[in-house]
């Protein structure tokens, strides 16, 4: 493979150069990254074609291999870093609580603060530390294209930032509350990382003390969310939007609480992961009349 030699840091903006092979991927080892050249362009080095990775699923947060599911084999963490190089290989075994504290074994390296990238923005963290889940990509993405300019949004389980950052990128006040201590300095870090100070309000500690006034928007990006939607309802209006993230279906109970709160319920429901078998990541969007 045909390739120029570029720092890891300048990767994203090689990937765009129209001597770049977007067809194929880029290959990362250490701060060097090494792109695919397209025919009838110079190229640094040739180098061997790599056989296609067929081993266990991992997620990549910055230089750090993350697992999920039963816990790795030897093999199977060999040929993860065989593959991709990371520094660090971790195996979250579960989240725990509400403050979302990751349950993590060090199986390679040794965790530390990693930049990760994703959708044009900066997010610093230690996998080890905070959750970072990338199956929630789309909805990322999402709530970045839904917010219109000057919308009020709370977002009340703002961990590092998932959705605070995109949101408030796209022109929304975001009010982003964080239980968390850990999870509430990156979320800080992130704010100042991507430039959105002015439209952003942090604070620390139970979101359902925090929340104030009436929102035009509600996240509630959490599987503990249904237990949390009558404090959502108490600072909503006729026109509010509520995304609440489940496991399962709980539309039903987001329509009867509204109904109770005086309001009226629009519910639709979007798949975002397989949690487990039978078992779903769902939002609903509950728009309120």
């Amino acid at each position: 493979m045909r390739v120029r030699k570029v720092s890891r840091d300048d990767l994203a903006a090689a990937m765009r150069e129209g001597w770049a092979d977007r067809s194929r991927r880029p290959y990362v080892e250490g701060e060097w990254g090494y792109v695919p050249v397209r025919e009838g362009y110079q190229a640094d080095l040739d180098l061997p074609e790599r056989r296609p990775y067929r081993g266990r699923a991992f997620q990549m947060i910055g230089d750090t291999a993350v697992l999920h599911g039963p816990r790795p084999t030897e093999e199977e963490v060999a040929a993860v870093v065989a593959w991709r190089r990371p520094v660090c290989v971790l195996y979250l075994a579960g989240i725990d609580g509400i403050r979302r504290l990751p349950q993590t074994e060090v199986l390679y390296g040794e965790p530390h603060l990693v930049c990760h990238h994703e959708n044009g923005f900066r997010y610093w963290l230690n996998p080890a530390e905070v959750m970072f889940a990338q199956g929630n990509l789309d909805e990322r993405r999402l709530m970045g294209r839904t917010v219109a300019p000057g919308e009020r949004v709370a977002d009340m389980f703002a961990g590092i930032g998932y959705f605070t950052v995109p949101m408030a990128s796209a022109g929304a006040e975001v009010h982003a509350m964080e239980i968390n201590p850990v999870s509430f300095g990156y979320l800080k870090r992130n704010i100042t990382e991507n430039n959105i100070e002015a439209r952003v309000r942090p604070e620390h500690g139970d979101c359902r003390d925090l929340l104030d006034g009436v929102y035009d928007r509600v996240v509630m990006g959490h599987f503990d969310a249904p237990g949390f939607f009558a404090a959502a309802l108490a600072h909503a209006r006729a026109g509010t939007v509520i995304h609440l993230h489940a496991l399962g279906d709980a539309a039903a109970a987001a329509e009867a609480a509204a109904k109770g709160a005086g309001f009226t319920a629009a519910v639709t429901t979007r798949k975002v992961k397989k949690y487990g078998p039978h078992i779903w990541h769902v939002v609903h969007d509950v728009v309120l009349s």
